[in-house]
């Protein structure tokens, strides 16, 4: 397995991915991700941004996700608790849009992914990871809480939609 930086010409093998994680959140009666979300013009910009890494195995790539290292705004405010790093915007890396391939779940990416983000985040002088998701995506909150993140609180996205939030000292 090999984790890399996404390239523009990954488009047709990262977006069934997406399409695939949102009919799975969509299965388990949440709102999260649909509509299109993220967007083919998202992951564009996460790519030219240098944020986007895709996650290779056997030649093919499996899964996908962001990792943002100059703050993430919505994460300026939490309410219902605090952060464990404290609100310095520059102390973190975030995490985001993390998706798997349904044929490929169960065999450890999620925790790969985190472990390179880790990595990532040390390497950039960076204390702690960072990352939200919908309160009902069970399966996502109980992968972060194995992976040794804590639920800190809730964030409100630009949209106004609440999203509990995680982090994870390093």
């Amino acid at each position: 397995m090999k984790i890399r930086k996404s390239s523009l010409c990954d488009l047709p093998q990262l977006m069934p991915i997406f399409e695939e994680a949102r009919r799975t959140i969509a299965a388990l009666g949440i709102n999260q991700w649909q509509n299109g979300y993220p967007s083919e013009d998202v992951i564009k910009a996460d790519i030219e941004n240098g944020e986007s890494y895709a996650v290779e195995d056997s030649g093919a790539i499996v899964a996908s996700f962001a990792m943002i290292l100059s703050g993430e705004p919505d994460y300026d405010k939490i309410y219902d608790g605090a952060w464990k790093s404290g609100n310095d915007g520059e102390s973190y890396l975030a995490i985001h849009r993390v998706a798997i391939r349904v044929a490929s779940r169960g065999k450890g990416i999620s925790a790969k992914i985190m472990e390179f983000a880790e990595a990532h985040a040390r390497e950039n002088g960076k204390n702690a990871l960072r990352i939200d998701t919908h309160e009902g995506n069970v399966v996502m909150r109980r992968m972060l809480e194995k992976q040794g993140f804590s639920h800190c609180g809730t964030i409100y996205l630009k949209s106004g939609d609440a999203r509990v939030a995680y982090e994870k000292l390093i």
